[in-house]
């Protein structure tokens, strides 16, 4: 199977499910998005590494990353390997002592420490084409995504709502 890598695009309230929120990942040579639905918690676990928020006590995946360093595990890469009726699996690559194992994950959560580790993100062909969306061009030939106002990229994340 082919591996297709992906970037984080953008993240905001999922406008077909009112309490949470939706990823967007896009193909990073090619004009496909995957839109995955992630609740609002790991919407802010997403959020707070993206922003390299610091916040007073390790949240969650911080303290996982922190648990794997210790114990001299890296996380090489994740990949989005299923989508099971409309639900996406994925799984973290690791990395210890030159041996690769892989641990089973949420989605959100392994974008979540993805984010944190700064590791790529991947995916397969066969999900791109089952739940991708194709960006279209306009006349001048440029995506959507290249007509984003400067002021909007800056603030991108700002859409989500950190809890206390």
């Amino acid at each position: 199977m082919k591996k297709i890598e992906l970037d984080i695009v953008a993240l905001s309230h999922s406008v077909s499910h009112s309490q949470n929120y939706a990823i967007i990942l896009g193909e990073k040579d090619g004009t496909r998005r995957l839109p995955i639905v992630i609740g609002g918690f790991e919407a802010q676990a997403i959020a707070v590494a993206l922003e390299r928020m610091i916040p007073n006590r390790p949240l969650t995946h911080d303290l996982f990353k922190n648990a794997l360093e210790t114990f001299d595990v890296v996380l090489t890469e994740i990949i989005i390997n299923d989508l099971t009726e409309g639900i996406f699996y994925a799984k973290l690559v690791c990395e210890k002592d030159g041996v690769q194992f892989e641990i089973d994950s949420r989605t959100s959560d392994a974008l979540a420490l993805a984010v944190r580790f700064e590791c790529p993100i991947f995916t397969y062909d066969h999900i791109m084409d089952t739940a991708g969306v194709v960006l279209e061009e306009s006349e001048e030939g440029e995506t959507s995504s290249e007509k984003t106002d400067p002021k909007e990229e800056k603030n991108r994340w700002s859409d989500v709502q950190l809890f206390a």
